[in-house]
C-alpha cells in the first residue's frame, strides 16, 4: 500500500507552546550549576586546543638558573640538566613527545623547580602518558606543596589510577585552603571529578569527602549530580531529599539537578523531587512553575494542566502562564476554557498573535469559518504568521473562493524550504479538492522545475498515479531512490505500485523488501509485502505480513488485500466474513468494492 501524501492540515508551530529550559541547561547539569555558582571548574587533564599555548612556548616560564651553570668539569652531555632541557625542547619541535617526556620528567627529579616540575607534569598528560604524569606531578607537589592547582592535578591522577586514599589526602589539603563563603572551591573540585571516567573511584571520593562535611550544601549537591552520573540515582534522591529538609530549593538549583536526572533517563524521579519540594513550599511560584513546565516536557498533559491551573488562580495577570493553560486547554478539547485563556491574551504584546490564532482555531473546530478568517487576519507576526495566512487560504477554498484562495499563497512569502513546500502543496491540494487536477499538476511542475523536494516529488508521484500517469510517478520516484536509496517510503511506493498496476512483480518484491529492511514494521510496508506475495501466487507466504497489518490498523485496503489472500488459500467462508465487515465500516471505499467484486461467486 501507498504511504499517503505528504500533506497534514496546519498544526501550530511546533515548540511553541510550552517554555522549556534551554537544551544545553538539560544537557549539562552540572556545569549549569558550577556555573550558577559563578566559578567552573577547569579542565585540569585536557589536552590543549588550537587557541592554547604551545608546549614550546611554555619554556618561557622554566628558571633555567635553578639548573645551575655547566659543570666545571668532564660531565656525561646526556646528563647534563641544560642539555637534557634543549634536547626536551627540541624533541617537541619535532613532535617527539615520548622522547620529549622522558627528559622533562627526568629533569624534574634532578632540578628543584616547581615549574619545570608543573611543565613536565602537563607535557606527560598532553602526550598521555600516566604513569610519567604521576611521577611529576607528585614532585611539583612537593616542590610546591600549597599550589592548589598541583594538588587538584595530582588527585585526578590518582583517582585514574584507582588509589581513592590517596585522591583524598590531596582534595582534603585543598579544601582546607578554601576560606570562602559560597564554596568555590569545591565547585571547582565538583568540575574535576566530573571529567574522570572511573565512576566508582570518583563517587568513593566523594562520598569521604562528604562525609567530613556533613553540614556543608554545595558538597552534598555536587555528590547528587556525580552519583547520577555513576548510575546511582537513589543515593542522589536521599541526599537531595536530606539537603531539601534544611535549605531553600531554588529553581536554578532544582532545574540542574532534575536536568541531570532526566540526562541519565530518570525524568520521573526528577518530578517526584519537585513535587516533594513543593509539599514544604507549596506558595513557591518559580517551583511550581519548574514543575509544571517539566510535567507538560513528560507529556504529562492532565497533570501539568492542574498546576497551570493553581498558578492562574494565584497569578492570573502572568501571560506566560495563562497562555500555557490555554494550550493544555485546548489539548484537553475544552474549547470554551481555552478560548476564554486566549481572549485574554489579546492585550499583550508577547502572546496577541498566538492568541489569535488559536482562537481561529478553536473557531474554525466549531464550524464558524468567518469568526475563523477574522481570527486568522489579526495574526501579523510570529511563529504562526505562516500557519494562519495557509488557514485562510483553505477556509477560502471551503466556500469555493479558489482563485481567491490561491492570491493569498501567491502573496505568501515563505522563509524557509519546509514552509515554501507548504504553501506548494496547500496550493495542490485545494485545486485537488475542486477536481482541477491538471491544475494541481501544474503546480507541482513548476515548483520542481530545477529544484530537488523529496516531499514535493513525492506528492506529485501521488498524484501522477491518481491519473493513471504511471510514467510520472516511476520518474519521481525513482529520482528520489537515486537520491536517498534507503528512502523505505519511496521504495514501497514504487514497490507498491509496480505490483498492482503493473506485471513487474520480481522488480517490485526488491524494492518492498528493501523499504521493508528499513522500516520492518510500518504498517503500509507490511501490506505491501503480502500484496505482491500474493499477486505471484505465493498467498501463504503473504498471509503473515497482510495480518500483521491488520492487527496494526483497521484498514479497508489491507482488508480487501487480506480477503483475496485468504479467499485465494480455499479459506472462503473467513474470507467473506473479513469482507463483509469491511463493506459495513467502509460501504463507499473503492477497494473494498473491487475486491467484493472479484470475490463475488
Amino acid at each position: 500500500m501507498n504511504s499517503p501524501a505528504v500533506f497534514t492540515p496546519v498544526q501550530p508551530a511546533a515548540g511553541g507552546w510550552i517554555k522549556r529550559p534551554p537544551r544545553a541547561a538539560r544537557a549539562t547539569a552540572l556545569a549549569l550549576w558550577l556555573a550558577l555558582g559563578g566559578c567552573a571548574g577547569q579542565h585540569w587533564l585536557a589536552r590543549p586546543t588550537e587557541t592554547e599555548v604551545a608546549p614550546e612556548v611554555l619554556l618561557l616560564t622554566v628558571d633555567t638558573t635553578a639548573i645551575g651553570p655547566p659543570s666545571a668539569g668532564l660531565v656525561d652531555p646526556e646528563h647534563d640538566p641544560l642539555y637534557m632541557l634543549l634536547l626536551a625542547e627540541f624533541a617537541i619541535k619535532r613532535d617527539q613527545l615520548p622522547l620529549a617526556v622522558t627528559q622533562y620528567v627526568d629533569l624534574s627529579q634532578r632540578t628543584p623547580d616547581a615549574a619545570l616540575a608543573e611543565r613536565a607534569t602537563r607535557l606527560a598528560m598532553y602526550a598521555a602518558e600516566p604513569a610519567q604524569a604521576l611521577t611529576a606531578a607528585q614532585r611539583w607537589v612537593t616542590l610546591a606543596p600549597k599550589d592548589i592547582d598541583a594538588r587538584q592535578l595530582l588527585a585526578a591522577l590518582y583517582i585514574r589510577q584507582g588509589n581513592a586514599p590517596a585522591a583524598l589526602a590531596q582534595l582534603q589539603y585543598v579544601l582546607s585552603q578554601d576560606h570562602s563563603s559560597d564554596g568555590v572551591r569545591f565547585r571547582v573540585i565538583a568540575g574535576l571529578l566530573a571529567g574522570e571516567e572511573d565512576w566508582h573511584t570518583t563517587l568513593e571520593v566523594m562520598e569521604r569527602l562528604v562525609a567530613t562535611r556533613p553540614d556543608d550544601n554545595e558538597a552534598l549537591v555536587a555528590y547528587a549530580l556525580l552519583a547520577l552520573r555513576a548510575e546511582q540515582p537513589s543515593k542522589a534522591n536521599a541526599v537531595m531529599q536530606k539537603l531539601a529538609q534544611r535549605i531553600d530549593i531554588t529553581p536554578s538549583l532544582a532545574l540542574a539537578y532534575v536536568a541531570a536526572l532526566q540526562k541519565e533517563g530518570h525524568s520521573a524521579q526528577g518530578l517526584e523531587f519537585l513535587a516533594q519540594v513543593l509539599k514544604r513550599k507549596p506558595k513557591d511560584f518559580a517551583l511550581r512553575l519548574l514543575y509544571a513546565r517539566l510535567l507538560a516536557d513528560s507529556k504529562r498533559y492532565p497533570e501539568a494542566r492542574q498546576q497551570f491551573a493553581q498558578l492562574a488562580q494565584k497569578w492570573p495577570d502572568n501571560a506566560d502562564v495563562i497562555y500555557a493553560l490555554g494550550l493544555l486547554n485546548l489539548q484537553a478539547g475544552e474549547l470554551e476554557p481555552a478560548a476564554q485563556n486566549f481572549r485574554g491574551l489579546l492585550k499583550t504584546a508577547e502572546h496577541h498573535d498566538d492568541a489569535a490564532f488559536y482562537l481561529g482555531q478553536i473557531a474554525e473546530s466549531q464550524g464558524r469559518a468567518d469568526a475563523a478568517m477574522t481570527r486568522y487576519h489579526e495574526v501579523v507576526a510570529g511563529s504562526n504568521y505562516f500557519a494562519a495566512q495557509l488557514r485562510v487560504a483553505v477556509l477560502l477554498s471551503a466556500l469555493s473562493k479558489v482563485a481567491d484562495a490561491r492570491a493569498v499563497l501567491a502573496g505568501m512569502k515563505p522563509e524557509n524550504p519546509e514552509e515554501a513546500a507548504q504553501r506548494v502543496m496547500t496550493e495542490a491540494e485545494i485545486l485537488m479538492f475542486h477536481h482541477q487536477m491538471d491544475a494541481a499538476m501544474a503546480v507541482y511542475d513548476n515548483a520542481l522545475n530545477g529544484v530537488y523536494d523529496m516531499t514535493l516529488l513525492y506528492n506529485r508521484a501521488m498524484l501522477a498515479e491518481r491519473l493513471g500517469r504511471l510514467e510520472v510517478l516511476e520518474r519521481d520516484l525513482s529520482t528520489i531512490i537515486a537520491r536517498e536509496p534507503d528512502n523505505a517510503q519511496a521504495l514501497n511506493a514504487l514497490g507498491f505500485t509496480l505490483a498492482d498496476r503493473t506485471t513487474r512483480y520480481a522488480e517490485a518484491e526488491v524494492l518492498i523488501r528493501r523499504a521493508l529492511a528499513n522500516s520492518p514494521q510500518d504498517f503500509y510496508i507490511l501490506d505491501s509485502m503480502g500484496w505482491v506475495l500474493h499477486r505471484q501466487g505465493k498467498s501463504a507466504e503473504a498471509l503473515p505480513y497482510l495480518e500483521q497489518a491488520q492487527r496494526q490498523r483497521d484498514d479497508p485496503e489491507v482488508l480487501a488485500h487480506l480477503s483475496e489472500a485468504l479467499w485465494a488459500l480455499g479459506r472462503r467462508d473467513e474470507a467473506r466474513v473479513l469482507l463483509e465487515g469491511a463493506l459495513k465500516r467502509h460501504p463507499h471505499e473503492p477497494k473494498v468494492l473491487e475486491a467484493a467484486k472479484r470475490l463475488k461467486p
